[in-house]
């Protein structure tokens, strides 16, 4: 199929400073969870994006020195000449692909712990990031850099620059951005030096003018310099030389870096949620530097869509497309484009399941690509996969949500014939209802993107409407059976132990599940949430907005409390706030007797009651495997069948996320039929080093 010619203008190559670009689309830096510790993981990840179509694929943020210690989140380091070798494994798969490799050297500043390196921790002023995520927390406090510190910092940049050019790399980074050390001289609340590096806009930017002159000068003229700078939080301060100190600092430094890599100040508005952000949100703040500086820039903002980044490059916004979680969902989604098939795109969700992973310190996941993370672990790639060796039997699965729908287009895809059977009508199990919530129209993705790649596969077919039980599917008779039913809301209490225990012999007792069935409620109405993730705040917020007075009640210390982890709970707050919406913290329901909700503080014995005719409890999941228990009562009868595995797939085996769901139906259908020697499960582990191979 031929490219759309409108997208010819996404292909064509940038100029920046003494390297090319093959095309526009750039995969910016990132954490992917796989540090200097899984050299060979990490290689691979980024490999695949270059594969797939990426003309720069860039690092996650790479420490220059141990005074830049992010622990116990997963950075990467370039400290010594040892970490070389392990970076120059990307670099050589990237090339290899015929992309360039890009570098993020970072410097925390103040806003890291140094917890491992137990070196005091340093800013401009010796001021803190006090940060609300207890992950970030801690309690030693920075110094006040002196003069020395500066030029051992400025050493630190070039010699990290001098490795990363030996690494082959092809694209240097100063990283200016996020509340890290350079970013750090900006701002005058971090800032209050009345030496060369304070005062004026002119002279809190002398730092960053520097790194980029010794970076300059350690890479020699072989690699370009980038410069990736958050402009939100100047963008809103005055300037008494130009719109804003934005634009004052962008015309300070606008010739000095060959690349400006422009975002935002904080995760919840760089890598705002879908929820709560639709794509191309930065565009208001970083709109206004291509007008100012003749060098390439490039932007992130979830861009999905072809016609949005061919809009970018037209109206002089951006010259490269940046992403982070679009080239994880689809690492191919620049090949796709070329070669016509874009409706092919395994777009991004927005979910932010793949932040939660940097939270976690873990490889990457996303809800979209559960291939992510497992390019040289497990050995998958995300558009290939194996035929298999049974590859003409056939394999019933019964369930079409999250996990059945991935688990029977991997069999689909690895030759089987395959039978998808859905009680529903309606594909999607959980999503049905759930992409109706405020702002979870995006997730549907997960069901378009699946449906339409099952109706290419002429050997899978979908029966709707269809439940079946034991008996029938042992009529059935398939070779294999998966079951992917999914699981069910339960209106357990939740116990002081923190666990859910405990019931309501009462009416007017709901779940999600009857919410989404259409029970009939009567105000006013409370959401007692100790799931912590996103369906206790947005099914309050929909009923809100629905008509319904609505209070909100958690255990936890916050709304959605592990909506921090995908940097959605500000958002969150903000929205039941806006829906009028009030919030009960630290607190959980002790008794409901059809009129009044009883709450116990979570740490004391006080009480409180609150006006409630409908209670609806959002806490504990359990399998719905009916089908699966039964399936193996029948014993002798499966064998006779001529059914040789009867599995479980997705929330049937362990309620999840939906990502985890995606994940468990597409292992199941990779590992079907295969023996335990066919399945791959490598670890990695870091290169070693002369002294530890013997030499020294």
């Amino acid at each position: 199929m031929a490219r759309n010619p409108r997208y010819d203008v996404l292909f064509e190559p940038v100029r920046i400073g003494p390297v090319t670009a093959p095309n526009r689309f750039y995969a910016v830096p990132h954490a992917s969870g796989m540090t200097n510790t899984m050299p060979r993981m990490r290689a691979a990840f980024r490999a695949t994006k270059a594969e797939g179509g990426w003309g720069v694929v860039c690092t996650g943020y790479v420490s220059i020195d141990p005074s830049s210690d992010d622990a116990p989140l997963p950075y990467a380091t370039l400290w010594d000449d040892e970490d070389i070798r392990s970076h120059a494994l990307m670099t050589d798969a990237v090339h290899r692909h015929g992309a360039l490799a890009g570098i993020e050297l970072w410097h925390g500043g103040g806003s890291v712990m140094n917890r491992v390196s137990r070196i005091p921790s340093m800013s401009p002023s010796g001021t803190a990031w006090m940060p609300t995520h207890v992950n970030f927390m801690g309690h030693q406090r920075p110094r006040v850099m002196d003069s020395q510190d500066i030029r051992e910092l400025l050493q630190a940049q070039k010699q990290a620059a001098r490795r990363a050019r030996t690494a082959g790399f092809d694209i240097v980074y100063v990283y200016a951005g996020m509340g890290y050390l350079p970013y750090e001289f900006f701002l005058p609340e971090w800032n209050q030096r009345t030496d060369a590096y304070g005062g004026p806009l002119r002279n809190r930017v002398r730092l960053v003018r520097e790194l980029l002159e010794v970076t300059h000068e350690a890479v020699g003229g072989q690699c370009a310099v980038a410069l990736r700078i958050s402009l939100e939080e100047l963008r809103a301060r005055r300037s008494e030389h130009a719109p804003s100190e934005a634009h004052e600092l962008v015309e300070l430094l606008a010739s000095v870096p060959d690349l400006w890599d422009v975002k935002m100040d904080s995760g919840p508005t760089d890598c705002a949620p879908s929820r709560f952000t639709s794509e191309g949100s930065h565009e208001p703040v970083i709109d206004f530097v291509k007008s100012i500086t003749n060098r390439p820039v490039v932007g992130v903002g979830r861009f999905t869509s072809p016609d949005a980044m061919v809009g970018q490059i037209r109206r002089g916004v951006l010259d490269l497309i940046g992403a982070a979680r679009p080239s994880i969902a689809d690492p191919f989604l620049p090949q796709k484009i070329a070669d016509g098939r874009e409706d092919e795109i395994r777009e991004c969700i927005g979910c932010n399941i793949c932040i939660s992973s940097w939270h976690d310190s873990v490889p990457v996941r996303c809800t979209q690509n559960p291939t992510i993370g497992e390019e040289w672990r497990r050995q998958w790639h995300p558009e290939r996969i194996a035929r298999a060796q049974d590859a003409d039997s056939t394999v019933l699965v019964v369930g079409a949500g999250p996990a059945g729908l991935e688990c029977a287009l991997t069999l689909g895809r690895r030759g089987y014939q395959v039978i998808l059977a859905e009680a529903q009508e309606d594909l999607g199990g959980r999503l049905r209802f759930e992409t109706r919530l405020p702002g979870l129209s995006s997730w549907s993705r997960v069901l378009q993107w699946r449906r339409s790649q099952l109706q290419r596969l002429p050997n899978v077919a979908i029966y709707r409407g269809n439940r079946l039980d034991a008996a029938q599917i042992v009529e059935l008779a398939p070779r294999h059976v998966v079951t992917a039913t999914g699981a069910r809301w339960v209106p357990l209490l939740y116990s002081p132990l923190e666990v859910p225990a405990g019931t309501l012999d009462t009416a007017n007792v709901y779940t999600p599940d009857d919410v989404a069935a259409g029970a009939a409620l009567n105000d006013p109405v409370i959401v007692f949430d100790f799931d912590n993730y996103y369906m206790g705040s947005a099914l309050a917020e929909h009923l809100a907005k629905s008509g319904h007075r609505v209070s909100y009640v958690t255990p936890a210390g916050h709304v959605s409390a592990w909506g921090i982890m995908t940097n959605e709970q500000p958002q969150t707050h903000r929205a039941l706030a806006a829906a009028a919406v009030p919030v009960h913290t630290l607190s959980r329901v002790e008794s409901f007797d059809g009129e009044e909700v009883t709450l116990v503080h979570m740490f004391t014995p006080a009480r409180a009651q609150l006006p409630c005719k409908s209670l609806i409890i959002v806490g504990a999941r359990l399998p719905d495997d009916a089908v699966y228990q039964a399936l193996m009562a029948q014993g002798e009868a499966l064998g006779e069948a001529g059914i040789v595995s009867v599995s479980r797939a997705g929330d049937a085996l362990a309620p999840g996320a939906i990502a985890h769901a995606v994940y468990s139906g597409h292992r199941m259908g990779r590992e079907l039929g295969a023996s335990e020697q066919q399945v791959p499960f490598r670890r990695d582990a870091p290169l070693r080093s002369a002294i530890d191979a013997g030499g020294g």
